[in-house]
């Protein structure tokens, strides 16, 4: 996600952590039921098992605002199970079977609570089939602005961060359980189902199209995307990989199709820096609702919307969306205080490309920050924002402003040679503040820890 707060899914932040506070004090931060333990949100995600897959099949008609949904999970427990819990909001479940066994299902506001007819013992797989449907703008506030689903006469999309996956699906929902997902989209005449990954196939019956998608490398929740709508949709190639872009008719030809097809010579340049790219896909997507009002680094497929290029060409966004493949989508948080591994090193990789480009230099662009000595970047702590400030500017631009002082300090050899290393290290997987802080000290030879502790953690301008 570029600079700019996203308003909306702080809402939607607001709203489920209400609902949830209500849960049972049995129930709340239980192991193996509701929260997975993040120290921000500690009732997003779920303990007590681990997801290999999710299959997803889903059919949703415009024209009545209606979702139909079934959702297959390939999951392990990771403690012995009497029952576990899923994400799920604003839709109604009709059928629950784990490994083809009914199971019965209670809902506890935000959480579908399964119990199996037999207990899941520690280290076993198991499969959960939900059947699910209903109209996902209907949450108990009766505003699609509060669950990251967006619906209209002329399609949908479900995206926003720091959760949107529960509000179209049965998840675990939090970055630290990435999973791998097919996705089965059907879509009246004349609509796509646009959606990560690789696109294995459409077929058509009766009419409707049924676009499937398969994403073959760990995702987190949040990053899944469904977006059906009218869109023109571009098939390529780059470097032996598909390409797939998509834009909103009602969008103009013109600057949005221009700047997205600049997207293999940003990932290339991108690859300089932060070493192969992760995934198998390149894309991107322009959607034309307005209640989307920021970018996102959905899987492969980044989504910008309709006022992105309203004004000119921006390569700036394209380079911070592209570079959250590898720094929050390969390279995933492994806490939502962690947020500036995603946004810090996504605004630094901007900074690099524009000078790149032509733009300001990386050098111009710290001064300018660091000559204001009012500048709120230096009120919140990147490194420990608080769950209410997590997309603040501190956590994008003084996040960026830390890796640029640390590379005056180590030098280029050393600092570009750790971004190679973090992403190949933790390539597909999470990463804490603390996993960057002992690899800067090891690849610099130095102890680090107050240079980290003025930039990430204190209030005020470091000397």
């Amino acid at each position: 996600m570029r600079n700019a707060r996203m308003m909306w899914m702080m809402v939607v932040t607001s709203s489920l952590l209400t609902s949830c506070s209500l849960l049972p004090p049995s129930l709340t931060g239980q192991v193996g039921l509701a929260g997975i333990g993040d120290p921000y949100f500690p009732t997003y995600g779920n303990s007590g098992y681990d997801v290999e897959r999710y299959q997803l099949r889903v059919k949703f008609d415009p024209a009545t605002g209606r979702l139909d949904g079934t959702t297959t999970v390939r999951a392990k427990a990771t403690q012995p199970l009497d029952q576990f819990h899923l994400d799920l909001y604003g839709l109604t479940v009709s059928d629950v079977t784990v490994d083809g066994r009914t199971a019965k299902a209670a809902r506890d506001h935000d959480e579908l609570v399964i119990t199996p007819a037999a207990p899941i013992a520690s280290g076993a797989a198991f499969t959960t089939e939900v059947v699910y449907g209903g109209r996902p703008a209907d949450t108990p506030d009766g505003d699609a602005e509060n669950n990251g689903f967006f619906t209209s006469r002329r399609g949908a999309v479900a995206v926003g961060e720091p959760q949107s996956a529960a509000a179209w699906f049965p998840v675990n929902d939090h970055p630290r359980d990435k999973a791998l997902y097919e996705i089965e989209l059907t879509v009246p005449p004349g609509y796509s189902g646009i959606s990560n990954g690789l696109l294995r196939g459409r077929t058509e019956n009766a009419g409707w199209s049924t676009w499937r998608w398969e994403v073959t490398s760990p995702m987190a929740s949040y990053l899944a995307l469904m977006a059906v709508g009218k869109f023109r949709v571009v098939q390529g190639e780059h470097k032996g990989k598909p390409m797939i872009t998509a834009i909103a008719e009602k969008v103009p030809v013109g600057e949005a199709d221009r700047n997205l097809a600049r997207t293999p010579e940003v990932a290339d340049f991108l690859e300089t820096i932060a070493g192969p790219y992760p995934f198998d896909a390149y894309g991107g997507i322009v959607v034309a609702e307005r209640r989307v009002e920021d970018e996102m680094e959905s899987q492969t497929r980044p989504v910008y919307t309709a006022e992105t290029w309203a004004d000119g060409p921006d390569t700036g966004i394209l380079a911070h969306e592209l570079a959250h493949q590898w720094f929050g989508d390969s390279v995933s948080l492994d806490t939502w205080r962690d947020i500036w591994l995603n946004e810090g090193f996504a605004t630094y990789a901007e900074w690099l490309w524009l000078e790149h480009d032509g733009g300001p230099s990386v050098q111009q662009q710290y001064d300018k920050r660091y000559a204001d000595r009012d500048s709120d970047l230096w009120k919140i702590p990147p490194g420990d924002p608080g769950r209410e400030e997590i997309f603040s500017d501190s956590v994008y631009e003084r996040g960026g402003m830390t890796l640029h002082a640390l590379r005056r300090l180590v030098g280029d050899e050393t600092f570009f040679g750790m971004l190679h290393t973090w992403t190949e290290q933790h390539k597909d997987g999470n990463a804490s503040t603390a996993d960057f802080v002992a690899l800067a000290e090891r690849a610099s030879g130095r102890q680090l820890d107050g240079f980290f502790d003025q930039w990430l953690y204190t209030t005020g301008r470091p000397s």
